[in-house]
């Protein structure tokens, strides 16, 4: 089922995050992983995808695995920054081969040197390229905080619509961990025009460690309350693990309260997370 009509259901919908493994070697732990959050029988499940090799080289048999043998609709990354359109052009019919109907179009990280290293430069270009060559439903990313790299709020909203333009037909956010700044953001894009369903993705941190990464990688805002949680549990592993899925899922509550349908899980390949998420959240959901 196209992810589109999934988010057209009545009711609040729970989606999950699985990354394929680094070598071979992680394979086997990783499909057991994934079979766990599969039974799970999330919304759908999502399969990222690495540039320039590495873990794309799993993707598409990660994403198969998760649509045939489980029976779970599937979104799958494709990131395009260091590909040829060649490449793209081959990805593209592997999964249509599969089956798979949803593609996430990423633009990804700008390879070292500060240029991209092939055809393309932008996520709307990629969308582009996926619209021209099959039937897929088409997702993009988008950045409540603003992206990074980009000098305005305003300018990333014009950048964010030019991407829905080409042919996003939904939006998945990066984390955040302050529900009001998703709904200024919500507010922001409704005002400029962008009206396609967004998915709030939401990271629960059940390691005190991953909050210096996070943070590195992507600068997100980070609450009081939440700094708080972390200097109180962050060296006990037990206590930080039960009180970072408490956190997600008292924000996930919220946005369900203030009409926010679509929640997507950050998990990590870890189906305890999942299963507790889920869990803390079984009548909400209802």
């Amino acid at each position: 089922m196209k992810i589109t009509d999934i988010l057209k259901q009545d009711g609040p919908t729970l989606s999950f995050e699985v990354f394929p493994p680094k070598t071979s070697a992680g394979y086997d732990s990783v499909a057991k992983a994934t079979q766990e959050i599969a039974a799970l029988r999330p919304h759908f499940m999502s399969v990222t995808y690495g540039a320039g090799g590495g873990t794309s080289d799993y993707t598409v048999g990660i994403a198969a695995g998760i649509s045939q043998t489980y029976g779970v609709d599937v979104l799958a990354h494709l990131t395009c920054v260091s590909s040829t359109r060649a490449h793209v052009s081959r990805v593209l019919g592997q999964l249509k081969e599969k089956g798979i109907q949803n593609v996430l179009a990423l633009r990804g990280d700008i390879p070292e040197g500060g240029a991209p290293a092939h055809d393309y430069q932008y996520a709307a270009q990629l969308v582009r390229d996926i619209q021209a060559q099959g039937d897929f439903c088409i997702g993009g990313a988008c950045y409540p905080e603003g992206h990074p790299e980009s000098p305005t709020k305003d300018a990333d909203i014009d950048h964010l619509k030019e991407k829905v333009e080409a042919g996003c037909q939904f939006l998945t956010t990066q984390m955040f961990f302050d529900n009001n700044i998703l709904y200024n953001f919500l507010y922001r894009i409704r005002e400029k025009g962008i009206t396609v369903p967004v998915v709030a993705g939401i990271m629960p941190v059940t390691n005190g460690k991953q909050i210096a990464r996070i943070c590195k990688l992507s600068g997100t805002y980070l609450p009081e309350r939440f700094k708080a949680i972390v200097d109180k549990f962050g060296d006990n592993p037990a206590a930080m693990h039960q009180a970072g899925i408490a956190y997600a899922a008292g924000q996930i509550i919220d946005l369900l309260a203030n009409g926010v349908r679509h929640i997507h899980i950050y998990s990590m390949n870890k189906p305890e997370i999942a299963a507790g998420i889920q869990a803390s959240l079984s009548e909400v959901l209802k």
